[in-house]
């Protein structure tokens, strides 16, 4: 396990777990100096399917990676906005607008990131 800083990089992804590290229904919050993106990124596990969302609320700027995970979505844990996993869209208020969706690929035993071009810093 890499505890989200990341133990490997390859040409097309950051290896941030292995499959179980992240447990069902959890997330992991990946530091924006590993990722080279302008927010940390939130990795989920959703029924051993995984996502990546930028990690801070756009309502209170709360990590979503401490939210709770469920039915394709995730609810941050300060007031309750929900986000939808696959895309980032806002689904529910406080939340003012979504964030920002990225890759996320299983090879092998490794949970690897590959985070959105259009965030890197």
């Amino acid at each position: 396990m890499t505890d989200g800083t990341g133990d490997a990089k390859t040409a097309a992804g950051i290896v941030v777990a292995h499959v179980g590290d992240i447990e069902d229904g959890t997330g992991l919050k990946v530091l924006r100096e590993l990722t080279g993106t302008i927010d940390d990124i939130a990795v989920f596990n959703d029924g051993d399917s995984y996502f990546a969302l930028d990690n801070t609320c756009t309502h209170e700027k709360t990590d979503l990676a401490d939210g709770w995970v469920e039915d394709g979505c995730v609810e941050c844990p300060l007031h309750g906005a929900t986000f939808r996993l696959g895309d980032g869209d806002a689904l529910s208020a406080p939340a003012p607008t979504g964030v920002a969706s990225h890759s996320v690929r299983v090879e092998g035993d490794d949970v690897v990131l590959v985070p959105n071009p259009a965030r890197l810093a």
